[in-house]
This record gives C-alpha cells, sequence and structure tokens, in this order.
C-alpha cells in the first residue's frame, strides 16, 4: 500500500472509509453493534473527512475515482444489509447511519437511490411493531431524506408520491401509539412532508386534521408533542393551497380558543358572573377536582391553539390571504385584561380553591396571548398601520398590568418589533411610554447611582416628552426641573412592587427597547435638554454598574439562564443604547461624551471579544463624528470638565454656581467661544482661557489612548466584518 502526501490526499478517503466498515460495521452479524462513543467517532470522521460525497477533483485520476466509488457502495450496501437485518439493535444502527448517508452522499447518488432508500424505511413504520426506538429514528431518517428530496424541483412529483405512503401510517401512529418520543417523530416527520410536498396530504385532509386536533385535545403529552402537533395544524391548510383553507382553519382555531375561555374565565371577567349552584348546592370536592382537572387541561390546549396561530400568521403560504385581524386583536385583549380578581359575592370555598388555580396558569396565558400579537405585527407588518392606535393602548394597558418580569421582557420585544415594522409615528405616540417604564426596570436608583427614585424620574420624563408632544421650544433646567420634584410625586406609571432589583433579561430587553427608540429617530425629536440628559445619564450608569458587575446575584443568574444571556449580553445592550444616545442628531451636545468614551476604551480593553469589537466599533462611529465636525477636542474637554457636575439626577449647588445660572446646562451646539457657554462666571476672557487649559490637560491625560488627526490623516477604519473575518481565520 502505497503512502499518501499529507491529510487532503484524495485518496485517503476510500482508505479511512473502509477502515470505518472494517472496524465498526463487520460483515459478521455476531459482532456487537457499535457503542454510543464508536458511533459519535464514526459520524464525526464521516462529517469532517466528507468520505461519502465523492467530491472528485478535476485532475483526479479514473482508478482513484473509482475506488472511492466502490468504497462509497461498500458503504451503502452494509447499510441495507443492517436495515433489513430482523435483530432491532442492528437495524436500528443501520436506519440511523442511512440517514446521515442521505445528507451527505453526493447528489447523482442520492437521485438515484433514494427510492431504493424509502422502499426499505416504510415498512418499518408499522404502527403495530413493538420497536419503538426503531420507529423513531426511522421517522428521523425519512425526515431528513425528505428534506433534501425537497429541494430537487425535477423530482417533486415522485416525491408527492412517497409522502402519500406515508401520511396514513404517521396519522395511526398519532392515534394508537403512547409512546412520546413516537409521537414526537411522526409529528416532526408529518411537519416535514406538509412544508416540502403538502400536495400529498390533500386527500386525507380531514382525517390529519382530526387526528392533530385530537393529539391536542388528548392532554396525555409533553410540551414538545403539542408543539409539532401545533405546527402541523398550522401547516395543513398548505395541502390545498388556497386562501379559503387558511382563512377557514384560523377561524375555527380561534372559535376553539373563545370557547375553551368562557369555561376557563368563568367568573373571572367583567359582566360574566358565575351561576348560581344548581339547587343551591355548592360543588363538592370531588367535583371541585374533576372541574380543576378540565380547567388544567383548557389551559394548556389554549396556549398551544395559540401557537398555531402565531405559525399561521409568521410561516410563508403559497396564497394571498386575508387575516381577520380584529378577531386576532380582541383575543388578545381578552386574555390580557384577565388578572384573577373575582367580585366577593361570588367566592364559595370551591371557587376561591379554583380561581387560585387559575391565577397560577394566568401567566402562561398572557405570555401566550403576547405571543399572539408578536406574530400578529410580524406577519401583517406595515398593513397593521390602522390599527396601530388599539395596539399601542394595548401595550401601554400592558406595562400598566404585567408586573412579572418575564411579561415585562415580552412586552418590550414586541414593542422593539413594533416601532420596527411601522416606523418613526409610532414611536412619537408610543415613546413616552418606552422611556418612562425603562427608567423604572432599570433600576436607577440602585447600586448609588445618585438618582432619587424611580417615581421622580419616570414624572421628569413624562413632563418632558408631554411638552415635546405640546411642541414648545422652551428649553428645559435639567437642574431647575429636578429640584421642583426633590419633594417626591406619583408616577403616571406604576412602579412594581418589590422591585429591588430588575433581572438581567428584563435590563435587556429595555434597553435594546430604548436603542431601537432612539435610533430610528424619535431622538431627532427630542428638544428637552433635560430628557436627553436624563437619558445620557441612565445609560452611564447601568453600563457603569454592568461593568462592575453590581447585578450579578445567584438569583439572577438563574433567570437570565432561563433567558440564554449573562452579564456580556447586558454590558452590550447598555453600550449599544449608549452609543445611539451620544451619536442623536439633535440641537444640544452630549453632556456625557466623556464618561462614555471612558466606558467605550474600558471595554475595548476587555478579554470579551464581543464587547470589544463593539467597543472599537463604537470608538470608530465616535472618532468619525469628529471628524466630520459634531464634535471638537475643545467641546469633548469642556464636556469632561462640566461632567464634574452632572454626577446625578439630583444637583446640589452652592449658592455661587445657582446665581451663575448656567452652571449645570447641556453645551449647546454653538462653538465653545460663543456667548453661549457658561463656565459659572460672565468673565469671556477667563472662560475662553480656561477651555483652552482644560484642552491641554485633556489632550496630556489621554496622550497614549486619543490621537487627534485632522480629516485628511484619518486612516482606513477596520469594520467589525473585517474583524471577523480575522478572528475566524485565526
Amino acid at each position: 500500500m502505497a503512502h499518501i502526501k499529507n491529510m487532503y490526499d484524495i485518496r485517503l478517503k476510500p482508505r479511512l472509509l473502509r477502515s470505518l466498515i472494517k472496524d465498526y460495521l463487520p460483515e459478521e452479524f455476531r459482532h456487537p453493534i457499535p457503542s454510543p462513543h464508536e458511533l459519535s467517532y464514526l459520524v464525526k470522521t464521516l462529517q469532517t473527512f466528507r468520505l461519502l460525497s465523492e467530491a472528485f477533483p478535476e485532475e483526479c485520476s479514473s482508478d482513484v475515482v473509482e475506488n472511492w466509488t466502490a468504497a462509497v457502495d461498500d458503504w451503502i450496501e452494509r447499510l441495507l444489509i443492517l436495515v433489513t437485518c430482523e435483530m432491532p439493535d442492528k437495524c436500528w444502527v443501520g436506519v440511523s447511519l442511512l440517514g446521515l448517508t442521505c445528507q451527505e452522499c453526493s447528489s447523482s447518488r442520492f437521485l438515484s437511490s433514494y427510492s431504493f432508500w424509502l422502499d426499505d424505511l416504510i415498512p418499518l413504520l408499522d404502527p403495530s411493531s413493538e420497536a419503538q426506538t426503531l420507529k423513531v429514528v426511522c421517522c428521523i431518517s425519512i425526515s431528513d431524506l425528505f428534506i433534501r428530496l425537497g429541494g430537487y424541483s425535477n423530482v417533486k412529483k415522485d416525491g408527492t408520491s412517497y409522502a402519500a405512503k406515508l401520511v396514513q401510517p404517521l396519522l395511526k401512529l398519532l392515534n394508537e401509539d403512547t409512546s412520546e418520543a413516537v409521537l414526537e417523530a411522526a409529528a416532526t416527520l408529518l411537519c416535514t412532508i406538509l412544508t416540502f410536498f403538502p400536495s400529498s396530504v390533500d386527500c386525507d385532509y380531514e382525517i390529519a386534521e382530526t387526528s392533530i386536533v385530537s393529539q391536542i385535545m388528548s392532554w396525555r403529552s409533553n410540551l414538545n408533542v403539542l408543539r409539532r402537533c401545533a405546527q402541523c395544524l398550522s401547516l395543513l391548510p398548505k395541502s390545498r393551497g388556497d386562501d379559503e383553507s387558511w382563512l377557514l382553519m384560523i377561524q375555527k382555531i380561534l372559535a376553539s380558543i373563545n370557547y375553551n375561555l368562557n369555561d376557563a374565565f368563568l367568573g373571572l371577567e367583567g359582566g360574566k358572573d358565575i351561576p348560581t349552584p344548581l339547587g343551591g348546592q355548592e360543588m363538592s370536592r370531588e367535583a371541585f377536582y374533576l372541574a380543576r382537572r378540565r380547567s388544567k387541561q383548557l389551559l394548556h390546549l389554549i396556549p398551544t391553539l395559540m401557537l398555531s396561530c402565531c405559525m399561521m400568521l409568521v410561516n410563508p403560504y403559497p396564497a394571498q390571504v386575508s387575516v381577520p385581524i380584529n378577531s386576532l386583536l380582541a383575543l388578545v385583549e381578552r386574555v390580557l385584561k384577565v388578572d384573577g380578581s373575582m367580585s366577593q359575592s361570588l367566592l364559595p370555598t370551591t371557587a376561591a380553591m379554583q380561581q387560585e388555580f387559575i391565577c397560577s396558569e394566568l401567566p402562561a396565558l398572557h405570555l401566550a396571548s403576547l405571543d399572539l400579537l408578536e406574530a400578529i405585527i410580524r406577519g401583517v407588518r406595515s398593513q397593521l398601520l390602522p390599527h396601530a392606535a388599539e395596539i399601542i393602548g394595548l401595550l401601554k394597558e400592558c406595562f400598566t398590568r404585567c408586573v412579572l418580569p418575564g411579561l415585562r421582557v415580552k412586552i418590550y420585544m414586541i414593542i422593539r418589533i413594533f416601532l420596527l415594522t411601522q416606523g418613526i409615528g409610532v414611536a412619537l405616540h408610543i415613546g413616552e411610554e418606552v422611556i418612562s417604564n425603562a427608567f423604572i426596570d432599570l433600576d436607577v436608583i440602585c447600586y448609588g447611582s445618585g438618582v432619587e427614585s424611580s417615581h421622580t424620574c419616570s414624572k421628569i420624563t413624562t413632563e418632558a416628552l408631554t411638552q415635546l408632544s405640546c411642541k414648545k421650544r422652551k428649553r428645559v433646567d435639567v437642574t431647575r426641573t429636578l429640584e421642583e420634584h426633590q419633594e417626591g410625586v406619583d408616577s403616571e406609571v406604576p412602579v412594581p412592587e418589590n422591585n429591588s432589583t430588575s433581572p438581567t433579561p428584563l435590563k435587556i430587553a429595555a434597553l435594546e427597547a430604548l436603542e431601537t427608540l432612539l435610533t430610528m429617530g424619535l431622538g431627532g425629536a427630542l428638544r428637552s435638554d433635560c430628557l436627553q440628559s436624563n437619558i445620557e445619564l441612565l445609560l452611564i450608569n447601568v453600563a457603569t454598574n454592568a461593568f462592575d458587575g453590581e447585578w450579578n446575584t445567584e438569583e439572577d443568574k438563574v433567570f437570565a439562564a432561563m433567558f440564554h444571556c449573562n452579564s456580556v449580553d447586558l454590558q452590550i445592550a447598555a453600550l449599544r443604547a449608549l452609543l445611539a444616545c451620544l451619536l442623536l442628531p439633535v440641537r444640544v451636545r452630549p453632556c456625557h461624551l466623556i464618561k462614555g468614551l471612558e466606558l467605550f476604551r474600558k471595554g475595548k480593553r476587555e478579554k470579551e471579544t464581543r464587547l470589544a469589537e463593539f467597543c472599537a466599533h463604537a470608538l470608530l462611529a465616535l472618532e468619525n463624528c469628529g471628524q466630520t465636525g459634531s464634535f471638537s477636542v475643545t467641546e469633548i474637554a469642556y464636556a469632561e470638565r462640566s461632567s464634574s457636575h452632572v454626577e446625578g439626577f439630583n444637583h446640589n449647588l452652592s449658592e455661587k454656581e445657582q446665581s451663575g445660572g448656567k452652571e449645570g446646562d447641556i453645551l449647546p451646539l454653538s462653538t465653545p467661544q460663543s456667548s453661549d457657554i457658561w463656565l459659572g462666571n460672565d468673565n469671556t476672557e477667563n472662560t475662553e482661557t480656561d477651555i483652552l487649559q482644560a484642552t491641554e490637560d485633556l489632550l496630556a491625560k489621554n496622550r497614549k489612548e486619543v490621537i487627534v488627526l485632522e480629516p485628511d490623516q484619518y486612516p482606513n477604519p477596520i469594520s467589525i466584518e473585517g474583524v471577523n473575518e480575522v478572528s475566524q481565520d485565526g
């Protein structure tokens, strides 16, 4: 046997493939099946070296081509022997590796062989078979085969014919099998068929709908099975492909949801009282537990049906459809209005127990209704504009009602999507609510940020935005406005109880919504100096606390893990919002520019790659503002000098500083030498001297970190994409 050149030599592939066949797929049936570790190594080697791809280079000799082709033939022949083996464990190995082969083999081999593979796999889905694990892996392998087959348009007819043979066996599995693994695998395969070969289900449409709904109604499956069944139900109208089937399906689902809500919300909705028990007798404990089981079934059924509606709204459909938007919004509003309250006259002992159970399930229902609202916004997009006012009112009411962090996270996510899809007109109407709630959820009172109270901040923000809506052009003095509220006032936005600290996912969601609000254009309308200054300082404090790890409590880490986020995500979210605020195209300068630059430089030195990359990008963006004349070195020096007077929302100024009347003002857009700049006295010459001295001090302090260049001297900056490519190549 001749030596190969290196690991990339094409002659290595057939040799390696034959070695794997010999070591892990022996011809003797007495040999034990490969262990899970050996199977993992086998799969990894096949995928790493692409041993089944038969991708021959142009200069490849005919001997090598024949050798590799023969090795792949041997591999498939050995797999088919295992697939037809009567021993379930060996058959399981063969079916599993055949599914991998469907993904890894060449197109020519796949198109010439898939029909033979299906002929061997379909009989294994016999519902009467007791080999449950074999059914599961068979469904997965056939699903992999159909996914690849769906990518070839020239075999659609043949694929539809084979898919039609599988519909009835799959529906029998859904109706008769009790194994959750088999149910999930069968539902997954049915979803694949409906996605790539939907017309194959047309002849069994009614039977498929009945089987899927029965599985959802049975309440004997786990959440994964219910989710798959909801997906099947949402894809079912594609088998007919017309608008009437889609509309009829979503109307049926909405009718079922509302019908079941009538039972679940009995006595919990305004104007719908519980009827007097028959004969005046209270419900027995046995009857109560029976009713509770029924309610529990309903409260698991309703979110599943809502999920199906969500999928119908966001997934593509071959025909243009009419969305019953009024019914959908009415359903969302109906669920969100229920908070578990009940009239005291209707609270016998058993009803109170029932009320307690309903309240424990309401967060899941509220979250499902918010998911539906998000799907409505994503699916209808700009055509939702005539209903924008209704949705804005609904979102404002959600902020008032929803106190649980998980629900508030979802509200911020919905608002962000709503802003991106509807534009600045919506932002101007909902911006006040977003900013006011962000001040509360970002915990500005915590960790020594110098903030007086969340109530005060929210009220200040509300008043500043009210001035915007009234189009008042009078400048607001930050110090005066805040001192007027030092005694404390009631916020127009309710502060959640026991809000000592908000979890990290909630902070990230609030920051992302605030960033979107600032970036998309509402920032250009922020003519209030007070509002802009408060937002800047809020983001500075949040970013600083995120760097210091002030919020890294054990309870917060557990909650953050549920949302797959960490402290680095919080740091990046805070800095992204801060950058958007500093880059606002407004008539006043960012008064906390120096603090922001310090945070970005600090983040650039961090070991975390994502954080360092973003901070480098932010510094480039801010340097570009300096290059274009938005900021000058003299103004930066003044901002640093002034920032010492703006350490918090409460300004404790001496009488001498107050007499100047301008000590805490935000720097106007005019040049530093203009008469609009005040440093606490009226001596213009001394003012200019102080500014120049502050500039020299700044340059001396940051000589190693800041390089002042003329516009033509700036080198070509490295983009974030370039940095990513370099890191990936390394």
